[in-house]
């Protein structure tokens, strides 16, 4: 492969339209089959962007993920989720203002603050187990979306269990829906395109609008409320908190920054769990292994399902200012470069019999570095909640090894199928619950010895 420095990288010469079916048809074996050809960074075009760069390899992520924040703006790749959650949320910004906004959304996914919540996301995961049908089939991927709302509504929005928070889970599970489907690509770029006059993307909007007509009720009760400050949810500690300026954040954007983190929170972390259970179930070793309940493991199990199942794909960099170097090549201003995150995490020279599910791969001090392993992205775009994240599917994952005999109905592990920006399990994961769950005090009784502190298996910070 070249490494000219003012030449663009190779890649094919395929007309777009044909390199946008190899994408959608061939999937992660059309990029691999671009990495063998032209290298590990391939300039491609699609029909819905003509030309980007896509990188296969560690060294030029890490390039990338160690460039400047005000060359390579992450939040114009982003652009595709404006219409979701709002111009000033923290995934669309840039430079100065993704920093200030990225300092104040910091704090609560920290420390004991963070950790604060796990009881939260224990109580969350007992609701939705006892609400599973003993007997018969049931898909655990709409059980994961219901169960990580409710931690996202408890956590992050402070709700407590009662009327006004099933009245905003249904609202919001109306606004997601329709994007979590196999065709939620296409409703997202109705709107982002302006295409008012689809139906789905009228639909949307009014679904949008009933969310915002109670974030912003609650932005203006939470204001006057007397208590604000003795409040451990992210939703107050984003009205309190003030930049270095003593500045806080509108209105606005207090609405943007929740509505981000509900998607990032939410479907993102159900699909995870999906998957991770899809692949335990499937395994007779390591579920047995994972039934130990000890931490190090599981956080090894679901380290290794966001290895071999990505949720996302790839993250997005576009280039400004100046040509950015990557790989010994030159990208020109105004091209998005996007470490191919599926290509990277299934490399047999990184990771040995790459298809095979095997967490001991995370169980060892050896373990996959940051940019071998990114799930979350990297550098300072790393995603904020990461760590919440990882604990949250280690604490919903233990919780029902412990309560549940869960066995799957399909026989082999499911197919990935794009859902907008994830990639979900096709047909959901479909299980079946042997018998009624125990009791959820007297599996906390018998987990109790091995669980001595509850942050143990949080290695991963956020950045």
């Amino acid at each position: 492969m070249s490494t000219a420095a003012s030449t663009l990288p190779p890649g094919p010469s395929f007309p777009r339209w044909l390199q946008t079916l190899g994408f959608m048809v061939g999937g992660v074996r059309y990029l691999q089959w671009c990495r063998r050809r032209y290298g590990d960074v391939v300039m491609m075009g699609t029909l819905f962007d003509e030309g980007f760069v896509m990188l296969f390899a560690p060294e030029q992520v890490k390039e990338l993920f160690q460039g400047s924040n005000t060359r390579l703006h992450a939040g114009e790749a982003n652009a595709l989720l404006g219409p979701i959650v709002g111009e000033r949320s923290v995934l669309l910004l840039d430079g100065a203002e993704h920093l200030r906004h990225r300092r104040l959304l910091l704090p609560p996914f920290h420390g004991r603050r963070m950790l604060a919540h796990v009881q939260t996301m224990r109580e969350c995961a007992d609701e939705e187990i006892d609400r599973w049908p003993v007997g018969e089939p049931f898909t655990l991927l709409e059980h994961m979306q219901a169960l990580t709302l409710r931690v996202i509504l408890r956590a992050v929005f402070g709700y407590t269990p009662g009327a006004s928070e099933d009245e905003f889970a249904r609202r919001l599970r109306a606004m997601v829906e329709p994007l979590s489907r196999a065709r939620g690509m296409l409703v997202l770029n109705a709107v982002m395109r302006g295409r008012s006059e689809r139906r789905a993307a009228q639909e949307f909007a009014a679904r949008k609008r009933a969310v915002d007509e109670i974030i912003y009720a609650e932005i203006a009760r939470r204001r006057a409320a007397p208590d604000l400050e003795e409040r451990d949810d992210v939703f107050s500690a984003l009205l309190l908190a003030r930049d270095e300026d003593g500045v806080a954040l509108t209105d606005g954007e207090v609405r943007d920054e929740l509505l981000t983190l509900l998607l990032a929170g939410h479907e993102t972390t159900a699909t995870g769990l999906a998957w991770t259970f899809d692949l335990v179930l499937h395994d007779a070793r390591v579920r047995a292994q994972a039934e130990r309940l000890d931490d190090r493991y599981l956080d090894a199990v679901i380290k290794e399902s966001l290895r071999i199942r990505p949720v996302i794909p790839g993250v997005g960099r576009v280039v400004r200012e100046a040509p950015f170097r990557v790989g010994g090549y030159e990208v020109p201003v105004g091209v998005e470069i996007n470490p191919s995150i599926r290509v990277i995490h299934r490399r047999g020279d990184l990771y040995p019999r790459p298809h095979t599910f095997s967490p001991e791969r995370f169980d060892s001090d050896d373990a996959p570095d940051t940019y071998t392993w990114i799930p979350f992205g990297g550098g300072t775009r790393r995603c904020l909640g990461a760590s919440f994240a990882l604990t949250e599917m280690r604490i919903v994952l233990a919780r029902v090894l412990e309560r549940c005999a869960l066995s799957p109905v399909d026989p082999e592990p499911a197919k990935g199928q794009f859902r907008a920006i994830t990639i979900a399990p096709k047909g959901g994961v479909r299980v079946r619950q042997e018998r009624p769950p125990l009791p959820a005090a007297q599996a906390l009784d018998a987990a109790a010895p091995p669980r001595e502190a509850e942050g143990a298996g949080q290695r991963v910070p956020a950045a």
